[in-house]
């Protein structure tokens, strides 16, 4: 690699840029120790939590502001002047609030995935053509109706985008709440590489990141493409 031949060749700083046969022995050495592996899973598991709080709240008020203008018209308002604030910012106010354990991480991500999945939700509904829903009424659809069988499918392509970008905040928003608040998990991990100057235990964190951040797009669009056939048809 062109990284690897640079450190040899002293043209980059091995103090800042370890070699990367350096990083790959690092990262064996924690998946065999198990570290890596505990602070992987500590990591996951706070993420698909406050991934499930932020967003289910966030599908269900964005398909009801969505629907109803007035409720939309209430609402909008505050979420156009909360969804601008660093949700980061946030993290000394909700560990205040919610003390230094593992609801400050999982409310610190779902605040962010909130935002995204509501936006992109209430957008998804308002974009539907009015005469599905003047059909529907025409039919004496109920309430529920107007939930499950015309917001949400014809939301779902938007729905989708809001997720996506809301798990990608979720990765952001871990990295941060562990490196500030926690003694565990991955921002941990590369928050003590930095701390300790041990740069290859930093750069195994970014890389596993990293990978996550891949490995959940993938799924995601794979989930899609099953839950959304009509979208890439």
């Amino acid at each position: 690699m062109l990284w690897e031949m640079l450190v040899r060749l002293k043209l980059l700083d091995a103090r800042f840029f370890p070699p990367p046969s350096g990083i790959v022995g690092t990262f064996v050495d924690l998946l065999v120790s198990g570290e890596l592996l505990q602070a992987l899973l500590i990591s996951l598991s706070r993420i698909f939590i406050g991934f499930v709080v932020g967003a289910v709240p966030g599908l269900l008020i964005g398909l009801t502001m969505g629907l109803f203008p007035l409720v939309r018209a209430a609402l909008e308002p505050m979420v156009a002047a909360l969804y601008p604030i660093p949700k980061i910012a946030l993290l000394p106010l909700i560990m205040i609030l919610f003390g230094i354990g593992e609801w400050s991480k999982y409310i610190t991500i779902a605040i962010g995935v909130f935002f995204l999945v509501l936006i992109n939700t209430v957008a998804g509904v308002v974009n539907i053509d009015r005469i599905y829903l003047d059909v529907a009424r025409n039919f004496g659809a109920s309430r529920k109706d107007f939930y499950t069988t015309i917001a949400l499918p014809g939301a779902l392509p938007l729905i989708f985008t809001g997720i996506k970008l809301g798990m990608g905040m979720a990765l952001l928003l871990i990295v941060a709440a562990e490196m500030i608040g926690a003694k565990s998990g991955i921002g941990y991990m590369i928050w003590t590489g930095y701390d300790t100057f041990y740069l290859e235990k930093m750069y195994v964190g970014l890389v596993i990141m990293s990978f996550l951040g891949y490995v959940f797009t993938l799924v995601l669009d794979e989930l899609e493409r099953w839950i959304i056939p009509w979208k890439h048809s």
